[in-house]
C-alpha cells in the first residue's frame, strides 16, 4: 500500500475551533440531537465498490504530485496587483471531460485564492463595499450599524447570478450572508462583554446582499456597481411574512407578534438555490446558536443550548432568550424565498418546507410545471427532505404572476428520505471492503410527513398536528423511521440528467462507541472525509415517491483504498476532503466546493464528471486562502464565481493578531469576499 498524502505546510487542516465556535455554536462538540432509535443508514446498508470499478480504478498513485503549476490572487502578491492575476496558457492541452479541460491545482496552503494555469481572476465585491444609496466607504475602525446596513455582508455563502434584462453588460448578484466572526470584525472585541454597538454590527452584517454587478465581455471580470436601484440589504431586523400551513400557529406567536405570521430577520443563511420563476431561496441552518436559555425537549433537538450564546444577544433583545419568548427560535429554520428584482418586497419563510437546519434549496419542476424543492439538514445522523408543490408555475412577468409564483411553496406535500440497501450488515467492518454482491447502492422511499392546501393542511405522522409537522420537522422525521444521515449539505437536481446528487461532509463519530457504524452509503467508521449521493427517482420523475441511489464518491486521499471516485482511476484525480455545496456546469458535470478539509492542504473547489468514459475524473480547479472555505459556487460557460467564506478564521486569530491578510495585504482587515475567475483567451471554461 502507498503511502497516503502528508500533511502540508504548517496548517494542520480541517476546521478550527474558531470555525466551530462561531459559524454553527460547536454543534460537534454538543450532544448529538438525534437520539431517536429510527434505524440508521449504517444499519441498513453495507459497503461495497462494484467489482467492475475496483477494476478500472486498480491504479493508486496520487495526482498530487502531476498537478500543473497555478496562479495566485491573494497576499503573496503586491498590493497594487491583489484584485487581479494574469497568467499564462498553459504549454499542453489539459486533457478532460468537455468542462473540466484544465491543469488540476495542486493542494495547497497558500493564503490567496489558487486558479489553474490559463486563468484570471478578480476580486468582485467584499465585506463592507458601499452597495446603497448614501453608505460611506468602509471604515472597520469606526464601524456602525447603520452603515453596515448600506454595506455587503459578512461571511458570503450561496450566491445567485440572474439575468438583469435592459442592462447590457449587468447581472444582479444575491448573496447570503451566513453568519459573522466577530473578533475578526472589531479590534480588541471582548467575547464576554459584546458592546451594544458591536451586537447592532453583527445584525446588520447577517443576511442577504442584492448587488448589481457588470461584465467586462472581454473577459469573466464582474465589478459592483453602487447605488443601483436594486441594490438591497435583508439583516437580521429585516421584517419577514410568515407563510404557509404554520403562519399564524399559535407555535409561532410571540409577544411582539401575536398573529404568528410577522418575523424580524434572517440567521445563519447557508446554501440556497434559484427558482425557474426569478427568486431566489435562502437556507437558514445554525440557526440554533443565537438562542439562549431552552429548556424544552424540542429545543434539544434542534440543538439550542440552556445556557448564554457566544455572542451575547440575549443580552440586548429579548427575543433570543428562549426563557422570555419561547416561541421566537421557532421562527426560523426556514427556506427564505426573496425577489431580488424587487427591493421593496417583503421576504418570505415557507414553513412548508419544513424547519430544520436547511444547508440550501434546490428546484426542479415536474413536466406539468409544479416545483420540487431538495434539502438537507445539516447535522450528524439527521435527513434530507424534499418538497412537492400542489401548485403550478405560471409564465409572465406581471406582478399577479410574480405574486401567484411566490406563493408556489405553500401548498403541497413535505416528504423525508428513507434508504435501503441491498447487502448484509455483517458483511460491513468499517474499511470500505467490498460485499458479496459488489454493489453500492440500494433502493428507497420518500415519506409523507405532511400536506398542506389552501384549505388547511393534514398530517401523515401519527400524534403529531400538521402545525407540529412544519415546525419540529426533525421530530417528525424521526417518527416514521426517516434514515439517519452523516450530515446532508447541499441536494441538486442536475439539470441535464436529472439525477439528484447529495454532499454528506463527514462524521467522526461514526462507529464510535453507542454511535452507529459504517454502511454502504457511509463505508468507514471515524468518517473524517465524507462523501456524495446520487439518487435517481423513479421514472426520472421529481414527484415519484420512490429512488434508487448509488455511492457517486467515497471522499480522501486517493492513495488511502477506502477512497472512490465513481469507478474511475484514482491516479487520475485530485484529493477531496468533506464535500459541502454542489453546482453543476453547462455539460452537466458536477462541481464541488469543500468546508473542513481533512487533508492537510486548503478548502477548494472541484469539478467531476458525472457521465460517459471519464464518470468519476475529478479535478481541483482553485483553493482558496487560509482559514478559509469554499461556498457558493456558479459555473457558467465562460465564468466560474466562488465566495470565500472566513478567510483567516484560525485560532488565535484577531484583528491585532491575523493568520491571514486576504484579500488586501498586510496592514488591511482580512474581508470574506466573492472571487469571479475566467480564461485569460477569452474562451469558455474547460473546454
Amino acid at each position: 500500500m502507498r503511502k497516503l498524502l502528508p500533511m502540508i505546510g504548517s496548517h494542520s487542516g480541517g476546521r478550527s475551533a474558531m470555525t466551530c465556535r462561531f459559524r454553527c455554536g460547536d454543534a460537534c462538540f454538543h450532544e448529538v440531537p438525534n437520539t431517536s432509535t429510527n434505524e440508521y443508514v449504517g444499519d441498513v446498508i453495507a459497503s461495497a465498490l462494484s467489482r467492475r470499478s475496483v477494476m478500472r480504478a486498480a491504479a493508486v498513485v496520487s495526482v498530487a504530485t502531476a498537478a500543473g503549476t497555478a496562479t495566485t490572487l491573494g497576499t503573496a502578491m503586491p498590493a497594487a496587483a491583489a484584485t487581479e492575476a494574469t497568467t499564462t496558457t498553459a504549454s499542453t492541452k489539459p486533457k478532460g471531460a468537455r468542462g473540466l479541460r484544465f491543469t488540476a491545482v495542486a493542494p495547497n496552503t497558500t493564503d490567496a485564492v489558487t486558479v489553474p494555469d490559463g486563468y484570471q481572476q478578480n476580486v468582485v465585491i467584499r465585506w463592507g463595499e458601499p452597495i446603497l444609496r448614501g453608505a460611506p466607504a468602509f471604515d472597520p475602525e469606526n464601524q456602525t450599524a447603520k452603515a453596515q446596513a448600506g454595506q455587503f455582508g459578512y461571511n458570503c455563502d450561496f450566491l445567485a447570478l440572474l439575468p438583469l434584462p435592459g442592462e447590457r453588460c449587468r447581472k444582479l448578484l444575491v448573496a447570503n450572508h451566513e453568519y459573522t466572526d466577530e473578533v475578526l470584525m472589531f479590534r480588541g472585541y471582548d467575547a464576554a462583554n459584546p458592546t451594544r454597538d458591536q451586537v447592532e454590527v453583527a445584525w446588520a452584517a447577517h443576511g442577504l446582499s442584492a448587488v448589481v454587478v457588470e461584465e467586462d465581455r472581454r473577459t469573466g471580470k464582474l465589478t459592483a456597481v453602487p447605488r443601483h436601484h436594486l441594490n438591497r440589504r435583508v439583516t437580521a431586523t429585516t421584517e419577514f411574512k410568515l407563510t404557509g400551513p404554520a403562519a399564524g400557529s399559535d407555535l409561532l406567536k410571540t409577544s411582539a407578534d401575536p398573529t404568528g405570521t410577522k418575523v424580524y430577520g434572517t440567521l445563519n443563511n447557508c446554501a440556497g438555490g434559484t427558482t425557474p420563476w426569478g427568486t431566489t431561496l435562502h437556507g437558514e441552518e445554525n440557526f440554533n446558536q443565537y438562542f439562549a436559555n431552552s429548556s424544552r425537549a424540542t429545543d434539544k433537538r434542534y440543538g439550542i443550548g440552556t445556557g448564554a450564546t457566544e455572542r451575547k444577544w440575549e443580552r440586548f433583545d429579548k427575543r433570543f432568550d428562549v426563557a422570555q419568548e419561547p416561541n421566537e427560535v421557532h421562527r426560523f429554520g426556514y427556506i427564505v424565498e426573496l425577489d431580488p428584482y424587487d427591493p421593496t418586497s417583503t421576504p418570505r419563510k415557507h414553513t412548508a418546507i419544513g424547519r430544520f437546519k436547511h444547508e440550501g434549496a434546490t428546484v426542479r419542476l415536474t413536466h406539468d410545471g409544479r416545483p420540487v424543492v431538495y434539502s438537507g439538514d445539516d447535522e450528524r445522523f439527521d435527513y434530507f427532505y424534499k418538497f412537492v408543490s400542489s401548485k403550478r408555475m405560471k409564465h409572465g412577468t406581471s406582478r399577479a404572476v410574480r405574486e401567484h409564483n411566490m406563493s408556489l411553496l405553500d401548498e403541497g406535500t413535505l416528504y423525508v428520505a428513507k434508504l435501503t440497501g441491498d447487502s448484509p450488515a455483517i458483511e460491513i467492518d468499517g474499511t470500505g471492503k467490498l460485499p458479496s454482491d459488489g454493489e453500492f447502492d440500494g433502493s428507497g422511499e420518500w415519506i409523507p410527513l405532511a400536506t398542506a392546501t389552501a384549505k388547511g393542511a393534514v398530517s401523515h405522522v401519527e400524534g403529531m398536528t400538521a402545525d407540529e409537522v412544519f415546525v419540529f420537522t426533525r421530530l417528525a422525521g424521526d417518527k416514521v423511521g426517516a434514515t439517519k444521515m452523516d450530515r446532508p449539505e447541499d441536494v441538486e437536481p442536475n439539470p441535464v440528467t436529472g439525477k439528484v446528487y447529495v454532499a454528506l461532509t463527514n462524521n467522526s463519530n461514526r462507529g464510535k462507541t453507542g454511535f452507529a457504524p459504517a454502511d454502504e452509503a457511509n463505508p468507514r467508521n471515524l468518517n473524517k472525509h465524507g462523501q456524495v449521493l446520487e439518487l435517481t427517482e423513479r421514472w426520472n420523475r421529481p414527484e415519484s415517491t420512490k429512488f434508487a441511489w448509488l455511492l457517486f464518491l467515497v471522499a480522501g486521499d486517493p492513495n488511502d483504498p477506502a477512497t472512490y471516485f465513481a469507478g474511475f482511476p484514482k491516479d487520475s484525480v485530485s484529493p477531496i476532503s468533506c464535500p459541502d455545496n454542489v453546482a453543476f456546469d453547462p455539460y452537466g458535470n458536477l462541481w464541488i466546493s469543500t468546508d473542513g478539509n481533512q487533508l492537510g492542504s486548503h478548502d477548494g473547489l472541484f469539478g467531476v464528471a458525472t457521465r460517459g468514459e471519464r464518470r468519476g475524473e475529478l479535478k481541483q480547479f482553485l483553493t482558496v486562502p487560509s482559514g478559509a472555505e469554499t461556498c457558493g459556487p456558479i459555473i457558467t460557460d465562460r465564468r466560474v464565481l466562488v465566495a470565500v467564506q472566513h478567510p483567516g478564521e484560525i485560532d488565535g486569530a484577531t484583528v491585532e493578531n491575523p493568520k491571514s491578510t486576504w484579500p488586501d495585504g498586510p496592514g488591511t482587515y482580512v474581508r470574506p469576499a466573492v472571487v469571479s475567475v475566467w480564461r485569460t483567451d477569452g474562451c469558455d471554461i474547460g473546454v
